[in-house]
């Protein structure tokens, strides 16, 4: 049970990490010092926030994984990882970006809780 609380937040925080690398630039790019930047140092930020990523993402997987003793199969962990990843994503998309949430992004989301649902199925 600590295993799989320990692999979810872990994934959460990664996530969070990750999202900001690949998205948090297009914000930034309101910014005079930030839009100046050539494409390679933005590249360059996005890698130094994306290494939180994986410094949280890698020992989750490790943590969760069933054959090193955790809760999830290798599949599970996939859902589970892509489930977050949407979610944050969500979240981030009308904190940041102030986007509003149709019909279809509910749906979608609660597709994605059926796959979850379906890949924990015996």
């Amino acid at each position: 049970m600590y295993n799989s609380f320990t692999t979810i937040g872990l994934l959460v925080f990664a996530n969070v990490f990750m999202t900001i690398a690949w998205y948090g630039h297009l914000r930034l790019r309101d910014f005079s010092w930030f839009s100046s930047l050539p494409l390679f140092a933005v590249i360059l930020i996005s890698w130094g926030i994306a290494f939180f990523e994986y410094c949280l993402q890698v020992p989750a997987n490790r943590i969760g994984f069933q054959g090193n003793g955790g809760a999830f199969s290798l599949m599970q962990l996939k859902v589970i990882q892509e489930v977050i990843t949407l979610s944050v994503f969500i979240v981030f998309s009308i904190i940041v970006f102030k986007i509003d949430v149709r019909w279809n992004h509910i749906l979608a989301m609660l597709l994605m809780i059926a796959a979850v649902y379906l890949v924990f199925k015996k």
